[in-house]
């Protein structure tokens, strides 16, 4: 079947961080040149921001470089960082421990980076960029070079108005292909296109395996008398236990309001734990319960998010475009930032496809973009912190300790390198594990995910094919359940899984166990696609438009 085709030059999609930074920083260069250059970016969003999560607290070294009058152009909500506190927390006690210099946020700001993404996206839009919002990049288009590889030349949309049994409603939309010289993919942590595109092209094949985490975050709206704007707060320890990676964040942000959050590393082995109930019991300490007293809790979401830092780079470029942001993995793990590194990493892809433009090189090959990375201050960044995150492997005293050698005696430059291992291979089977106690959600400062759910906005066509499909139906009973326990229930921070008694269908026979897929629910995580054992799990595109519609997020 042929579809409607539209051209640009250069074609960018995710409307994030880095998505934004490389289409802004085109445009600039197109008007600085006087180059007419056509620049598009798709969003799967409804609209830019809907899908943006983060803490966020933005070190501004990138942005200062993309646009340096930025404080006079009118931005969202930013607070200055006026004090850097880190704790170790035990179930009733808030221990103080000395802030590491990665974690010190002088210069730095408390953000929305959704607010902020708007807000770059009308950077954008203002220098001639098209930004389309609601359209779900689907499918990689690939031609083959003059070798005879494959090249990729764009990508096709999702139809609209298909139903449940894949038939055309009257409604219908057919997909679009887009061709473009160049196609930066920018889709964030696990994007299903970047995933695609690294089996594909093999970009992981120098690579360790990429490892991640879990954030869950929400915000309140907290009386003035427990606010202290520009305070930042991050925490390890309780809830979690030393084998378990991950920690807490508290920002006091503009307006009275607390972004309050917990990451989980995604290699947990308990199959019993559950990061979202982890989270609401964090909230329960005796000293982080009372800044939420006769306060209002206004959002919810859960991102998952890349940890596995510079030995996890895949390959970022390839015949006709190139990977950047978090759909490659720049997120700074000691820093517990990513949105600077995300941000340059695009700029850099777009100065390499001016560069070329500019030469009349008629190559899509990237190869300079790559070179111009690592010898980048991301690169240089991230080097030094490679082995922080995997030391944490070996529990959280062994992590800190690690971490104080290597930032105060070896400064980054330690002789090795340590490895990491795929989240999904990493769970103990149930015999070998300790089942959690969550206590019961009050309603009032600890909810369920149902409840959570409904703060994210979210809304898919009920009437559309389910988005999450399972290689083998068969397996989360056969398999999940007598070794696991069924992860999938707990790890989803949206309640889209459940494991359900049905009556027998054969009298005499005993009752029948199946798994639900409540993927309406779905939050557009991707910690199901991360950490199903046997990656038995399949998360496609949906129709876009689909989704989360977080606002403050």
């Amino acid at each position: 079947m042929t579809h409607e085709i539209m051209e640009c030059d250069v074609l960018i999609v995710g409307a994030g961080p880095s998505g934004l930074a490389a289409a802004l920083r085109l445009a600039q260069w197109s008007k600085e040149r006087t180059q007419p250059l056509s620049i598009m970016v798709l969003e799967k969003g409804s609209e830019v921001g809907a899908h943006i999560l983060s803490g966020a607290v933005m070190e501004p070294r990138a942005l200062n470089e993309l646009l340096p009058q930025w404080q006079s152009l009118n931005p969202p909500a930013h607070v200055a960082v006026t004090h850097d506190q880190f704790a170790y927390l035990t179930p009733d006690r808030m221990i103080q421990l000395p802030t590491p210099p990665s974690m010190r946020n002088e210069g730095n700001y408390i953000i929305s980076l959704g607010a902020w993404c708007r807000w770059l996206a009308r950077q954008a839009e203002d220098a001639g960029v098209q930004i389309f919002a609601g359209f779900a990049g689907a499918e990689p288009l690939y031609d083959e070079d003059a070798h005879g590889k494959p090249r990729l030349i764009g990508v096709r949309t999702g139809a609209f108005g298909i139903d449940k049994e894949g038939k055309e409603k009257g409604d219908y939309q057919p997909p679009l292909d887009i061709h473009a010289r160049y196609t930066l993919i920018a889709e964030g942590a696990r994007g299903s296109l970047a995933q695609r595109l690294m089996h594909d092209f093999d970009l992981r094949r120098d690579a360790q395996p990429q490892t991640y985490g879990i954030g869950l975050k929400e915000v309140w709206e907290v009386p003035a008398s427990q606010h202290q704007l520009g305070h930042v707060l991050h925490s390890v320890g309780w809830p979690l236990d030393r084998a378990t990676y991950g920690g807490s964040f508290l920002y006091h942000a503009a307006d009275n309001k607390i972004a309050v959050g917990f990451v989980a590393g995604l290699d947990y082995k308990n199959p019993y734990f559950d990061p979202y109930e982890a989270f609401q019991t964090f909230k329960t300490h005796p000293h982080i319960a009372p800044l939420f007293r006769d306060a209002r809790r206004i959002a919810y979401g859960a991102r998952a998010l890349n940890e596995g830092g510079f030995q996890s780079i895949p390959i970022v470029h390839f015949a006709g475009g190139a990977l950047i942001g978090c759909a490659a993995g720049f997120v700074n793990v000691a820093k517990i930032k990513g949105i600077h590194t995300a941000m340059k990493s695009g700029m850099l892809a777009a100065e390499a496809i001016a560069r070329r433009v500019e030469t009349g090189d008629a190559s899509s090959d990237l190869s300079i973009y790559s070179d111009a990375l690592h010898a980048s201050w991301v690169a240089t960044e991230l080097y030094r912190v490679r082995n922080i995150r995997p030391a944490f492997r070996y529990g959280l005293w062994t992590g800190l300790a690690y971490a104080a050698v290597d930032t105060y005696l070896l400064r980054g430059y330690a002789p090795w390198t340590f490895a990491h291992h795929a989240d999904h291979e990493q769970l103990h089977e149930v015999h070998a594990s300790i089942p959690y106690q969550y206590a019961p959600h009050d309603g009032v400062l600890t909810f369920s995910k149902l409840d959570s759910v409904y703060l994210t906005n979210g809304a898919h066509a009920e009437d559309q094919p389910c988005h999450l499909t399972l290689k083998d139906a068969s397996l989360p009973v056969s398999y999940n359940l007598p070794r696991y326990a069924n992860p999938e229930v707990r790890y989803c921070p949206a309640g889209v899984y459940e494991l359900v008694e049905e009556p027998a269908r054969v009298e005499g026979a005993g009752a029948v166990m199946r798994l639900v897929i409540n993927a309406q629910n779905c939050i557009h995580c991707k910690t199901c696609d991360i950490k199903d054992p046997l990656q038995n799990i399949v998360w496609r595109t949906p129709e876009g438009g689909g989704g989360p519609n977080y606002a403050e997020m």
